[in-house]
């Protein structure tokens, strides 16, 4: 259950009363671990900081300047505290950092997407580093697309857009902008090949599209299942 930490911490203390157990299946922001929680989604260490790793490579474009853009909650504010602390742990300066925060469902992204192409003018190669979440991030690719901003020029990295979210847009403006995830649809093993077909078989839809929540939720699931059949009760 839940999308959000902010729900996520919000529910908590019903768990904790009840002694009942849920299963968090979206990314989340670390420094929290509580014994009714398993936590199935991507920490800051298995999603983010690979994801800057990748940016600063080589073969990532050798990142130097970078843009925290995210939306104003738990997650996106303490993953970009630990990235802050990382990226300048790795000799990035206060000026190479911009960070900025957006309401959730944000839609007038002009001036926001004119910062940072102004920021990425610098003549210092520079990528955004995007926590913004759900339908907030249809708008933001559309105006990226608008400025003429292109992946080869400033690349965005995102941590909540999932396939689901992608449907709903035209990609052309896109291509070449980056995801990290612990899961994609497109990962070809014949495991991935029988859930996508469960899924939309579930579904009645050939075209419904799995995310990496969803493979949580689904390995959550039978994590209880398990723990369940070993315990003998549901209790």
């Amino acid at each position: 259950g839940c999308w959000t930490s902010v729900s996520r911490k919000s529910v908590l203390p019903v768990f904790k009363e009840l002694n009942n157990i849920l299963f968090y299946p979206v990314q989340y922001e670390g420094e929290e671990s509580e014994r009714n929680v398993f936590y199935t989604g991507a920490a800051p260490n298995q999603q983010a900081i690979p994801a800057v790793d990748y940016l600063m490579s080589e073969d990532g474009g050798g990142t130097k300047r970078w843009v925290l853009e995210g939306t104003d909650y738990v997650y996106p504010r303490t993953t970009n505290k630990i990235l802050e602390a990382y990226l300048k742990s790795k000799g990035v300066k206060d000026e190479d950092i911009m960070i900025n925060y957006t309401p959730f469902g944000f839609s007038d992204w002009q001036t926001e997407v004119s910062k940072i192409k102004a920021f990425g003018s610098a003549g210092k190669k520079t990528a955004v580093v995007s926590t913004v979440n759900g339908d907030a991030n249809v708008p933001f690719y559309k105006e990226l697309g608008n400025q003429g901003i292109k992946a080869t020029d400033i690349p965005v990295m995102a941590f909540s857009v999932g396939e689901e979210e992608l449907a709903g847009i035209d990609t052309k403006p896109l291509v070449g902008h980056l995801a990290a995830w612990n899961y994609f649809e497109s990962i070809k093993t014949p495991e991935n090949e029988a859930f996508i077909k469960q899924w939309q078989a579930y579904k009645k839809n050939p075209k419904a599209v799995t995310n990496d929540p969803m493979e949580a939720s689904y390995i959550g699931f039978n994590m209880w299942v398990k723990a369940v059949e070993k315990a003998g009760t549901t209790a």
